[in-house]
């Protein structure tokens, strides 16, 4: 949340202090299972503690967060079971949204894709784990919102948001880098070449290869 009081901020302190918690979970900077100290949060932030409850209780409906009476709140720690569960649905509702983005194909579609895509790679050859995840995501939901079905995409994103913590973790280690490179790579060759069953086929594997590698980066209280 560096720098966060200097940005120009959304139209509601609210929207402001979720907009900057949502960041921080999902970037790692709060980790799974931290704290959230409300006192310092509002000081560093510059607002009442009002807006930041608000703000807490958004992110709890999300699943980013959790409560504990007497206790506070903390950033939501996943089991392995919520993980898999969560890539499971996953796996369900992005195949239904991906089938019909590439039955669509808005122009330009594969060259934005690409574009991420040289996002990811320079992300990953400089090592620069928060940068990567944040164009990775961006791929897979630019991916997932050529489908014109906006329910869909909000119930996708939720999923996302509740695991980039997690995926954030997995970049540091430069063999899963190399690997999301490759695969996303030969996804966007299956949408050039117009192969649809292809590409939804190489991103189930995407998707599997993540729970795997996640599984051994779980700390071991989250297995």
């Amino acid at each position: 949340m560096s720098g966060a009081v200097e940005r120009r901020r959304p139209q509601t302190a609210q929207q402001f202090v979720l907009e900057e918690l949502r960041g921080a979970i999902t970037s790692g900077e709060l980790r799974p299972g931290a704290p959230i100290r409300q006192d310092a949060l509002a000081a560093r932030l510059q607002v009442s503690r009002v807006p930041l409850r608000e703000a807490l209780k958004a992110l709890e409906a999300e699943g980013l967060v959790v409560h504990h009476v007497h206790r506070g709140y903390f950033v939501a720690r996943l089991s392995l079971a919520d993980l898999e569960e969560i890539y499971r649905i996953r796996a369900l509702l992005e195949t239904e949204a991906v089938d019909r983005a590439l039955a669509l194909r808005p122009d330009g579609f594969h060259e934005t894709l690409a574009g991420i895509q040289r996002e990811v790679e320079r992300a990953s050859e400089a090592g620069d784990v928060t940068a990567m995840a944040e164009a990775n995501r961006r791929f897979h939901l630019t991916l997932i919102e050529a489908c014109g079905m906006p329910r869909l995409v909000r119930m996708i994103t939720t999923l996302w948001d509740s695991t980039d913590a997690y995926r954030s973790l997995y970049y540091t280690d430069p063999a899963h880098r190399s690997q999301a490179v490759h695969e996303h790579r030969a996804v966007l060759d299956s949408i050039l070449h117009d192969d649809r069953a292809t590409a939804l086929r190489r991103l189930d594997d995407h998707r599997a290869h993540a729970v795997t590698a996640l599984r051994a980066v779980l700390p071991p209280q989250e297995g």
